[in-house]
């Protein structure tokens, strides 16, 4: 078992409308199948008086911004004081916490983004997880889909971790940062509190408090 890519180990789950739904599983990829349904699920719990719904399984918080050329593809929710910017592109099954920026042409695509999660500037992300207070640098973005088609797998030094998933992005720790224009392959973890170096093809699992510089050159921070 690869302790350090559980749940229990990448997020503060107290930070996310999804926290009782991951609850229910081991590793954060097992979550992924069933986002679509949750959002509906949480969706029609929510207050009227704080939330509005422009069209059907589309969820605003009265405090959030969407700018007006903004695309939301239903199911999503967009939590309070949230901002999506000009030309975002939301394809549907995207959670968005409190007090996150979906920036200029940031397209989303079955996703959990925890509270304070920034996607500032022409990411994509899809089939991904991204917990508190992390943050993609501009162009940086998440691969979810192998070249060759096969399924995805999670590679750490010690074991390879089957997810069964034919479409799997990255799952990114509490407080990540990622470097601009980085690439996160398929499967890639990142344990909480790492960074990424600019410019970086990343795969398999960075542990927490690490620095992955340039070459795939993993330090632990001091």
């Amino acid at each position: 078992m690869l302790q350090s890519v559980t749940i229990q180990n990448l997020f503060d789950l107290s930070h996310t409308m999804a926290g009782m739904y991951l609850q229910k599983f081991t590793y954060p990829w097992e979550a992924l199948p069933g986002i679509k349904d949750m959002i509906i699920s949480l969706g029609q719990q929510l207050n009227p008086e704080e939330y509005d719904n422009p069209i059907e399984n589309v969820w605003i918080h009265k405090t959030a911004t969407v700018f007006p050329s903004a695309y939301l593809g239903a199911p999503c929710i967009i939590g309070a004081r949230s901002e999506v910017r000009h030309c975002a592109f939301i394809r549907g099954s995207a959670l968005i916490g409190e007090d996150c920026v979906v920036g200029n042409s940031v397209e989303l695509k079955n996703v959990i983004l925890f509270d304070h999660v920034q996607t500032p500037h022409y990411n994509y992300v899809g089939d991904s997880i991204l917990g508190y207070y992390s943050h993609m640098g501009a162009g940086s973005i998440t691969s979810n889909v192998k070249s060759d088609k096969t399924l995805v797998v999670v590679k750490s030094s010690e074991e390879i971790q089957e997810t069964e998933l034919k479409k799997m992005g990255a799952m990114l720790g509490d407080f990540v940062e990622v470097g601009c224009n980085s690439v996160l392959n398929p499967g890639t973890i990142i344990g909480r509190h790492s960074n990424i170096y600019p410019t970086s093809c990343v795969r398999g699992v960075v542990s927490e408090n690490s620095i992955w510089k340039n070459d795939g050159i993993v330090v632990q921070k001091y």
